[in-house]
């Protein structure tokens, strides 16, 4: 029975209702829920296995004696751990916390139970063994593997899973300390460096979590556990405010040198030709050996902490501590060992406080030594770690007592200044740096390196939107018909406009011997997974593949707005791969900026140039939005020096202004809604397109311009990337030398469409009747619809040439008739045709290929418009 349940659960846990919202936020709070109790576990289970190991050792020691028993189980446990290590998971040595960091930096850092066992395992090993070193840094490696393996198990989409394995750190460290809020902050400031809503959400309920269940397995009546020391001994005085900068100095000063030698430490033992396990080894003897010529409270690295704290030892003793404890935790660090630096840091902090203290009492009276231990703790802690505002909120924690958070401040902030005078970046930073990881200011968070395409671009933007989809009632025969003409493998089922399923060749292969009655909605999977618009590549790309799709639907309030596949991502892949380096990152300052109330059904995108005939491109751009009821958005992109910061560069934009109003006056007499806008930036089209993807712009409208001089590009570099790149429908325009349209409102010639064939020809007779609104009614000129065929060709077949004058007469108020035209070449018949009839506008359907396409006669749509007089458009349908 039991293990017909655990199926059904994995079956439901692979069901299409967690890959419904495997994308979405909505279980990642329960996922934190679950990560803070196994975090909370895992952090006992340390606590008590150290505990129990390290009695054992005392033990012995009482027995033995120190010298006999130390420096062995140092040994013995150390070169147990190393071997652990060494052959079952190396990647589980050390802190952790640097693996954690980088492994949200999105490096292959492996996280899994495997990492978090080893840990546990070493961990006590080590500590247990005698080796001055802190089970709270292995506490937040332990909860982020934890979360990462839930991941595995619980589907999680890519952008959610870095938030999980963070929330995971977070539990570790709120169940290590019972300090949920630290957990919190150390997430936001340390591992993340990340302040959205999904990263706040899951790191509060995890560390929440774990702190509770911490709690209640340590303490059943829920009481947090006592202050470190009591109230009435922890007070502030403004006289003391001198000594608690000196303090914060050294604290900084102290935890930099710290980090130093440890760094010289690994690096040490790196050159060393012997196993892990016999440098962990060695570490453990030589560690024990010292311990063994200490004081008897320094076997107990728990119980010093509580008994350095509550100020028992007279300042000799506290010295002795201090330095003992940073020359035996550097070599501990150094050699690999499962091990933190939390706790010796705090160790050392204390007694810096309390000397500095002592120090200070020569010259002034101190009434609260314990403030300066305790705030000695959160200065070293800063030195250490550069956490200033995670280590006074766990101070704070560890205490609740509010006289503490000033001296916190004060030192912690004076610690974090002078320690990053000294040396920057924290303890993991630099460990991490020494490993080849990269994770500096500028790329800790999402780096340019990391940040592609799959985490840039969204399913709205790269879908198609021309989906053939089939009815439910369709019969299953018709439909065997239909699979075997189409190039598609799969039909989304649609019923007025809702998903209700998807039929695959799959399901038309179960079909044995299918009945003239029986119908798609008897074979189609229902209600299939499907993705909003605004879902991220990376979770597109992670349905396909865990759920071995090769299409998923695009849905937005039920409705079937798209279909995306592994080709489209595969295509803009290539696309992003070919597109100028300087689109990935834009940089851009808008210095003019003016918006109507926004009513229109879609938006039309005018890039202005200096080579621009702005008044021509208003005309016709405001003609097409009176047809079709769109707004338009006008810009001036003006172009600066990569060196050069758009934010604080002068450029003049006196006539961009001026231009501007202008525009603006053309849409209030035309009574459509008019968006202007001037830019600085160092790219025009990586600007243009980033507009594009994310205004979800329907029609780029934009001049030809000057053809290029380069031999690279076939109209210009700008032109050229955005026929490439640009996902909507793109009009270009080039304006004829004598400007007869669209400044010659009365008609004294004709109107061309030549007709090619496919969807792009299509759409310029569809955008015909717009770009006749420019006459005056009344006199419009006569539409030709030609076609150029080879002499060869004996019989001209031009019944597509007649269905388009029947299908486009009824739209305009003008006469449409057809030509047909026996040519050697396409251009030169165009050219006759346009000169015979004395055409003023050449309407031009194309697409992306051929538009960019070099022919034996060079590219025929350039070529059109270089040979004619005439104003040419060249519409060019989304890619």
């Amino acid at each position: 029975m039991p293990q017909k349940l655990l199926q059904k659960g994995l079956v439901w846990l692979k069901s299409r209702h967690w890959a419904r919202n495997s994308i979405s936020p909505r279980y990642a709070l329960v996922e934190a829920a679950l990560i803070g109790v196994f975090g909370a576990l895992a952090a006992l289970l340390l606590k008590q296995g150290i505990g129990w190991l390290g009695g054992m050792r005392i033990n012995l020691v009482n027995q033995w004696g120190a010298i006999a028993v130390l420096p062995l189980s140092g040994l013995f446990f150390g070169a147990l751990a190393g071997l652990l290590l060494e052959y079952v998971a190396p990647t589980a040595g050390g802190g952790g916390v640097a693996q954690v960091k980088a492994s949200l930096a999105r490096y292959a850092v492996p996280l899994s139970l495997k990492i978090a066992l080893v840990k546990i395992i070493g961990t006590i090993l080590v500590l247990g063994g005698g080796l001055t070193l802190g089970r709270r840094s292995p506490t937040v490696h332990i909860g982020a593997a934890l979360a990462a393996e839930l991941t595995r198990l619980v589907p999680t989409s890519p952008e959610h899973r870095r938030q999980i394995i963070a929330a995971g750190a977070a539990a570790g460290l709120a169940a290590g300390f019972n300090t949920p809020i630290a957990g919190v902050m150390f997430v936001i400031e340390e591992l993340m460096r990340d302040v959205s809503n999904l990263t706040l959400e899951t790191a509060i309920v995890a560390s929440f979590t774990g702190a509770v269940v911490s709690i209640i397995l340590q303490s059943p009546d829920l009481n947090l556990p006592s202050s470190l020391l009591p109230a009435d001994s922890i007070s502030f005085s403004p006289q003391d405010i001198p000594l608690y900068l000196i303090l914060g100095i050294m604290g900084g000063l102290l935890g930099a040198l710290f980090n130093k030698g440890v760094l010289k430490s690994v690096k040490f033992n790196q050159q060393l030709k012997m196993p892990l396990w016999q440098k962990i080894g060695l570490t453990g003897l030589v560690c024990g050996s010292a311990i063994a010529l200490l004081p008897p409270y320094f076997r107990d690295n728990a119980g010093l902490r509580e008994f350095l704290v509550k100020g028992e030892l007279p300042w000799e003793q506290i010295a002795l501590v201090l330095g003992a404890h940073f020359i035996l935790t550097i070599i501990a660090a150094g050699s690999g060992a499962p091990g933190g630096l939390f706790a010796p840091a705090l160790i050392m902090g204390s007694s810096l406080g309390y000397l500095v203290a002592d120090m200070g009492s020569i010259w002034i009276n101190i009434d609260a030594r314990a403030t300066f231990a305790l705030a000695g703790m959160g200065a070293f802690f800063t030195g250490v770690v550069r956490v200033p505002v995670t280590a006074i909120v766990m101070i704070f924690e560890l205490n609740a007592n509010f006289n503490l958070v000033l001296p916190l401040m004060i030192t912690c902030a004076v610690s974090y200044i002078s320690a990053e005078a000294l040396q920057k970046g924290s303890m993991d930073q630099l460990l991490l740096h020494h490993m080849g990881y990269d994770l500096n200011d500028e790329n800790h968070n999402d780096s340019s390196r990391q940040k592609d395409f799959l985490r840039e671009l969204k399913a709205g933007t790269v879908m198609q939107t021309n989906v053939e989809t089939v009815s439910p009632r369709l019969k299953v025969i018709d439909l065997l018909d239909l699979m075997s003409l189409s190039s598609h493998r799969g039909f989304p089922v649609v019923d007025n406009g809702k998903l209700v399923g998807i039929v695959t060749q799959s399901d038309l292969v179960k079909v044995r011997n299918p009945s003239s009655l029986l119908l798609t909605k008897e074979i189609m999977t229902p209600n299939p997974i499907s993705v909003p618009p605004d879902a991220y590549l990376s979770d597109v790309l992670y349905l396909l593949n865990r759920y071995t799709l090769s299409r998923l639907p695009v849905v937005q309030e039920g409705r079937l707005v798209g279909i995306i596949t592994r080709t489209d991502i595969i295509r803009v892949e290539v696309d992003e791969l070919k597109a100028d380096v300087a689109i990935k990152t834009q940089v851009a300052y808008t210095v003019y900026q003016s918006r109507s109330p926004a009513t229109g059904r879609g938006s039309i995108l005018v890039p202005v140039t200096s080579e621009d005939d702005y008044e021509s491109l208003a005309k016709i751009a405001v003609a097409i939005a009176l047809y079709n009821d769109y707004e338009i958005e006008f810009i001036k992109v003006l172009k600066i020096a990569k060196h050069l910061d758009p934010h604080s560069t002068y450029v003049d934009t006196e006539n961009a202004r001026e231009l501007m109003l202008t525009l603006e006056e053309i849409g209030k007499k035309s009574n459509i809604p008019i968006h202007t806008r001037i830019v600085i930036t160092h790219h025009r089209t990586g600007l243009l397109l980033e507009i594009i993807k994310r205004e979800y712009i329907d029609l780029l409208v934009m001049g030809w311009g000057k053809n290029s001089s380069s031999q690279e590009f076939i109209f210009s570099h700008l032109v050229d990337n955005l026929i490439t790149q640009a996902p909507c429908e793109l009009i270009l325009i080039k304006l004829g030398n004598n400007h007869s349209y669209p400044h010659n409102l009365m008609a004294r010639g004709s109107c061309l469409v030549p007709m090619a064939g496919g969807p792009n020809a299509r759409e310029g007779l569809k955008l015909l009747p717009a770009f006749l609104n420019v006459y005056h009614k009344g006199s419009l000129p006569p539409v030709w619809l030609a076609k150029v065929s080879p002499p060869s060709e004996k019989k001209v077949d031009s019944s597509d040439l007649y269905f388009a004058v029947e299908e486009l007469q009824p739209h305009v108020e003008t006469m449409v008739k057809p030509l047909s035209i026996a040519s050697h070449s396409v251009v030169d018949g165009i050219r006759l045709i346009a000169h015979n009839q004395r055409a003023e506008l050449v309407i031009i359907g194309a697409s992306r290929d051929s538009l960019l396409k070099q022919t034996i006669h060079g590219n025929i749509p350039d070529a059109i418009a270089s040979k004619l007089d005439t104003t040419v458009i060249l519409i060019r349908l989304p890619s």
